[in-house]
Order: C-alpha cells, then structure tokens, then sequence
C-alpha cells in the first residue's frame, strides 16, 4: 500500500467563527458541509456518506443523525456520530477514507462543529467539567480539578521534573504559534507575543498559565473526502491520504509507565508512517492537536521528531518557529489560531497540502496531522500529501 493513497480529501468549508454566542452547533455543521461540498465542485446530493462529531462535553442531541435532514441528505449508504473524543476528527478521515476504499461510498462529509460560548456561558465555564481520570466517582469534582488544565498541568509539572525544563521552554512553543497565527487570516489571536508577556499571564493551574492555554470558539469545519484515482478532477487541488494510524493506551497508570507520555501517540504515529512508507524525517510540516503547550512538546517526541526529553530544547531553539527545521501549527495552532478540537489541526493539514497558505505556506511533500482525546488517552495521525505517490 505504501506510495500509493487510500482516498483524498477534496473539499474543504467553514461556518463562521467567533468569540460570540450565535448559531448552534447543528446549524454551523450544515453551513461548513454546504461550503465544503461547493469547494469540492459537488451538489449535496453526490454525497452518499455523512459523520459527525461533537465535542464529548456535549449531549448527543447537539449534532444528531437528523443534520441529514437538515442538508436535505437522501439514501445515505454511511451515517454516524465518531466519538474518539478529541481525536474524532482524525477519526472520521479514517473510516470515510477506509469506507470509500471498500467501494461502499463514492464521497463522504465528515463535519465537526461546537458552540461553547452561549449567553451566560464563556468558553472557561463552558469546558469546566470533571475530567476523570481516577475512576473514583465524584472525586475530581470534590477537590476542584475541573477541565482539562489541572491535567494537562500535570503533564506540564511532570515534565518539568524529569527533564529539567523551565518554563520559557513552553513560552517558546506559546510565541511560535502566535508568530504562525499573524500570518493567518482566520487566526483570532494575532498581536505580538513576547516571552515577557508569556510569563505575565495569569496562572490557570500551576504550571500552566493563561497563555499555555487553547483558544476556543463557536465553529464547524467539514471536509469532503472521495476515491483518489479521480480526486485530480475536482476544482480545488486534493490532499491524497498516504497514511492512517490510531493508538489507545489502555491504563497506563496501572504499572511502570509514565502516564504523561506512555499513551498511543506513538503507536498512531508508527502505524501512519509505515502505511505511507516514510519516517519523521520526511515530514514538512507538523499539524499537532496541542490544547497546552506542554501536550506540543510530547507530541513532538511521541511522533520521532525528537527523543523524550529533547521536546523542549527543540522547541526553546526555534525548531517549530517560521524558518525552524520542522513548521508545526502553522495555522497558530490551537492556543492562538482557534480551538475547535481534532478539526484545528486537520484543516490546517488540508489547506497546507493544497499549497493555500498563503504568507504562511510552507514546504508541503508531507503533511502530518494528529488528533488527541482525553487526557492524553486517544491518539490518531493522518499522512496527507499533494502527490499521488510518495514513492
């Protein structure tokens, strides 16, 4: 399989973004698959495959089975809701591509879409919710460890321990997206960044700070994904799908792993790179699910740019910055682009493959795009590429 691809994203929409309350999440998931499909060059009703994602913190009922409705969708031969939690969106890209490789579907939308902020509801309480990582029931909630911070904290303090970083280290990953993010257009978070103002910002849970922290908005983003051997007629340049792969770490806590980096980041990783028939070296640009600093830096390691250990140091000497070795979250990523989970990453893949960065377009021969869920639990990695071999 290796030189040749699985499938290809064709398409490629946006709902509006923004800081604000509007729209629901169901109405900005069909304004996205409309925008995506009009990308592609496709009427609606070529589609015959439809998956859905929200965010985990939501009910089911905020992106149900009837968004088909919504698109006036008929005889659909796929129709699910992907739940990976974080890593979902990667996800769906997979059984789209495995889906359409069967020959069970011609072109399938895949389609995140979340609206956190609401009257009342700012993105911080939106996403303050016990995140368990004890199995004691009501525990985290007991003591205050709400959202996703006090655990990525750990990651962060961990690390820190071990390896001896400091925190400049993670201001350096901070500035790096925001250098990305002034030369994106979408991006909301574009003035300056120094490491000054970097170790000014609030703490959120020590060691974290406000500025290690995602930036989430209300938004959808969809893709079209369809066969490859025809993906070159469409009007928008396809981003070919070379490599899958996913990795779930089970419990690691229960033995003589490290929890903060033993997770199936790894195994995702490996599994993509063999499908593709390449190695890390050959990447040109990394697109990493990272909602903290701290989770950026072990990507990097847990995806062979880097040993364990050596993440901070690469990112402190300019690594991932604009002209650094390897370009990662060239979008501004999610910390000063936008956060809209696995679907921040993937369209920053896709619009770098197509060679529609613009100011920010990099290299593009091999584009990584990872997704990540939990607290490090659910890992997957897409390999796309403008080129229909890698061979």
């Amino acid at each position: 399989m290796a030189g040749h691809p699985i499938a290809a994203i064709t398409g490629l929409g946006f709902s509006a973004l923004s800081r604000k309350p509007g729209p629901s999440a169901r109405r900005l998931a069909c304004d996205a698959v409309r925008d995506a499909a009009a990308d592609a060059g496709l009427a609606l009703s070529s589609i015959d495959g439809l998956l859905l994602n929200r965010s985990p913190i939501e009910p089911f009922e905020t992106l149900p089975l009837t968004v088909q409705r919504d698109l006036g969708l008929r005889d659909l031969r796929l129709l699910a809701s992907i739940e990976g939690e974080g890593s979902s969106a990667v996800q769906m890209i997979h059984y789209a591509a495995l889906a359409i490789q069967s020959g069970m579907v011609e072109r399938v939308a895949c389609v995140f879409a979340d609206a956190p902020i609401a009257p009342g509801v700012n993105a911080g309480q939106a996403f303050a919710i016990a995140l368990p990582m004890t199995g004691i029931d009501g525990w985290e909630r007991e003591i205050g460890f709400l959202g996703a911070a006090p655990a990525f904290a750990l990651v962060a303090a961990r690390y820190m321990a071990l390896y001896g970083a400091q925190p400049e280290a993670f201001g350096a990953w901070a500035i790096a997206e925001r250098e990305w993010a002034m030369r994106n257009p979408r991006a909301f978070l574009k003035q300056p960044l120094s490491i000054e103002d970097y170790l000014a910002s609030r703490p959120i849970a020590r060691p974290l700070r406000l500025l290690d922290c995602a930036y989430p908005v209300n938004g959808a983003v969809a893709f079209i994904v369809g066969r490859a051997d025809s993906a070159d007629q469409g009007p928008r340049p396809p981003a070919y799908i070379h490599g899958m792969g996913q990795g779930h770490g089970g419990c690691p806590a229960f033995g003589d792993l490290e929890p903060e980096f033993d997770n199936g980041a790894a195994t995702a990783g490996r599994i993509a790179y063999e499908m593709a028939g390449i190695g890390p070296n050959d990447v040109s640009s990394a697109q990493f699910y990272a909602p903290f600093t701290c989770a950026g830096i072990v990507a990097l390691e847990n995806y062979g740019f880097c040993q364990r250990g050596e993440g901070a140091d690469f990112v402190a000497a300019g690594q991932i910055r604009p002209g650094g070795k390897l370009p990662v979250n060239t979008g501004g990523g999610m910390l000063s682009g936008f956060y809209l989970q696995g679907a921040t990453s993937l369209c920053e893949a896709v619009i770098q493959a197509r060679g529609d960065g613009g100011e920010r377009q990099v290299a593009n021969d091999v584009v990584l795009a990872t997704g990540l869920g939990g607290r490090q639990d659910h890992h997957g990695a897409l390999i796309l590429s403008p080129h229909a071999s890698l061979a």
